[in-house]
């Protein structure tokens, strides 16, 4: 691996990006992928796409020696990357402990152990406010909650997403990161239903949980408790997690009452 003063990054993954600011890289980082700029201040770095559609001349005309993503990646886009002459990395992560792990990788990788403890610190210690407000303010029993990250094919949150909804003071009832039928979800029977869909900010559409027939007698479309958050707040495994957290923590205090 090159020097620090010679690394020029180049982050095809938003949670890439807010982790290595969130240590301090800055001139290290030449660019940024399209999405980016909705979870860290990126400033006028360049953007190049993502992983799935890249421009991979953009990429190597800022004369890249990393270039670091998160799975899922196109197929294709790996083969073309993996053709360049630079270093490649990307990064699979699936609960808190594994962004943690991804959270120290890349501290060492840019030479800064010691903000990225600070950084991890600074994480486990808003979720513990969360959690410690939980058992506060919250009910005696654990919400029953179920997050979507895609609606066709209808796909469940992220395994951390289940680990945040634990924190938060609910208990979440369908399998995290899965592909779930309209009926599966129904059988669970959620409370809350919490929608994050990929890459649309906070346009979730919650009609379509709340008109969709076969879940008529779940209780959260009984009672109204169908609500979006952000999806870069839920899917993106690195610091804004905290703040995902705390807004689940909300939602289920809310479902609760």
């Amino acid at each position: 691996m090159k020097k620090l003063e010679e690394l020029r990054i180049v982050s095809l993954a938003p949670s890439v990006t807010s982790i290595l600011l969130s240590l301090g890289v800055g001139r290290e980082l030449v660019g940024v992928s399209r999405w980016c700029k909705d979870v860290a201040d990126v400033g006028a770095r360049p953007a190049v796409g993502d992983c799935w559609k890249l421009d991979l001349r953009a990429v190597m005309r800022l004369r890249p020696s990393l270039l670091i993503g998160s799975v899922p990646f196109a197929a294709e886009t790996v083969q073309r990357i993996l053709a360049e002459p630079a270093a490649f990395l990307a990064i699979n992560p699936r609960s808190l402990a594994d962004i943690y792990s991804d959270v120290r990788t890349l501290g060492r990788l840019v030479e800064r152990g010691r903000a990225a403890q600070l950084l991890l610190r600074k994480m486990r210690a808003g979720f513990a406010d969360v959690a410690r407000e939980a058992r506060l303010h919250g009910a005696s029993r654990r919400v029953r909650v179920y997050c979507e990250a895609w609606p066709k094919p209808r796909i469940s949150s992220p395994p951390w997403v289940a680990e945040l909804v634990e924190i938060a003071g609910g208990k979440m009832v369908v399998g995290a990161g899965s592909q779930v039928t309209d009926e599966e979800v129904a059988r669970a029977a959620p409370e809350l239903i919490v929608l994050a869909w990929a890459a649309t900010g906070g346009r979730a559409k919650v009609s379509s949980a709340l008109r969709n027939p076969a879940w008529r007698d779940v209780p959260a479309v009984r009672n109204g408790r169908v609500v979006v958050i952000r999806d870069e707040l839920l899917n993106t495994p690195g610091p804004p997690l905290v703040e995902g957290a705390r807004e689940l923590a909300r939602a289920i205090r809310e479902t609760a009452c």
